[in-house]
C-alpha cells in the first residue's frame, strides 16, 4: 500500500497533503470515466451483434431451404419462437436501463422537508 501512495507523495513526507489527495481523487474519477465509457462500448458491440443476428436469423432459413435442406430449415424456424423473444428482451432491457438511467441524472433533487 505504501508504494502506492508514494507514487502521489510528491514532497516525499510521508504523508498526503491535501493537494497530492485532489491528485488520487483526480486520477480515480479519469479511471472511472475509462471505465464507464468501456462498458458502453461493450454493451453497444453487444447490441449490434444482436441486431445483426435478428436480422440474419431469417436468411439462415432461407439459406437452408434454396440449399435443400428443409429438415435443417425447419429446426432453424422452430428456434425462433426462443430466439427472437430472447434477443428482443435484452435489447429493450438495454434500451430501458439507458433511458432510466438518463432520466434519473435529469432529475432534479427532491424538495427539503421544511
Amino acid at each position: 500500500m505504501s508504494e502506492i501512495l508514494d507514487k502521489y507523495d510528491e514532497n516525499g513526507n510521508g504523508q498526503i497533503d491535501p493537494h497530492e489527495l485532489a491528485l488520487i481523487e483526480l486520477e480515480d474519477r479519469r479511471r472511472k470515466m475509462e471505465d464507464d465509457d468501456a462498458q458502453r462500448d461493450q454493451q453497444r458491440k453487444m447490441i449490434w451483434y444482436v441486431l445483426f443476428g435478428m436480422l440474419g436469423y431469417p436468411l439462415f432459413v432461407l439459406g437452408a431451404s434454396i440449399a435443400g435442406v428443409d429438415k435443417a430449415a425447419d429446426l432453424i424456424a422452430s428456434m425462433a419462437t426462443i430466439y427472437f423473444p430472447s434477443t428482443s428482451l435484452l435489447v429493450g432491457v438495454f434500451f430501458g436501463a439507458e433511458a432510466m438511467k438518463k432520466n434519473a441524472s435529469a432529475a432534479p433533487p427532491p424538495a427539503k422537508k421544511a
